[in-house]
């Protein structure tokens, strides 16, 4: 079953711009062909403050997302070395 991806505000204000134009689109296209069809089979649960979070790898970048019914809320597009500190304010976000 198909679902909606919906995204934090920063996610294209700030991560998206931050990282170079050849991985955006290999991440575009992960996002898009896993997390839209079965986000569920690709992501793997995270723990701590992230535990109703899930993530997904593309390279050095790790997709942070919460599966809420037939959506998938990202919350953060960020390099691994510090997607948990830079989304660690955006937790409790919804649309």
């Amino acid at each position: 079953m198909p679902t909606s991806l919906l995204y934090h505000p920063l996610v294209a204000s700030e991560d998206i711009p931050a990282i170079p134009r050849n991985l955006q689109r290999r991440l575009a296209r992960a996002i898009e062909g896993r997390l839209s069809t079965a986000p569920d089979r690709y992501g793997e649960p995270l723990r701590g403050p992230f535990h109703v979070y899930r993530k997904l790898r593309v390279g050095d970048y790790r997709v942070v997302y919460k599966i809420v019914r037939n959506e998938v809320w990202v919350l953060a597009i960020l390099h691994r070395k510090r997607v948990y500190d830079l989304a660690q304010p955006r937790l409790g976000w919804h649309p």
